[in-house]
């Protein structure tokens, strides 16, 4: 899941050396923090937060498998 992130992430941005994907895993969630640059949140984000939550939704197909949550959050 991190390395999905990670390249949908850095596809999207100016600065892609400055994309950090931090996974923490529970017992049934698994939460990816995805940083960027200040300049480059919008870009992440989209307008109204669609690229945002597409990156969800293909993180949540991927995901589908495992019986396992998975939260992305963007900071």
């Amino acid at each position: 899941m991190k390395e999905l992130v990670e390249i949908i992430a850095k596809s999207l941005v100016d600065a892609p050396d400055q994309v950090v994907v931090t996974e923490t895993t529970d017992d049934y969630t698994i939460t990816l923090e995805l940083t960027v640059a200040p300049e480059d949140m919008g870009k992440v984000i989209g307008k109204s937060g669609r690229i945002a939550k597409a990156i969800r939704t293909v993180v949540k197909a991927a995901a589908s498998k495992s019986d396992k949550k998975v939260i992305v959050d963007i900071k």
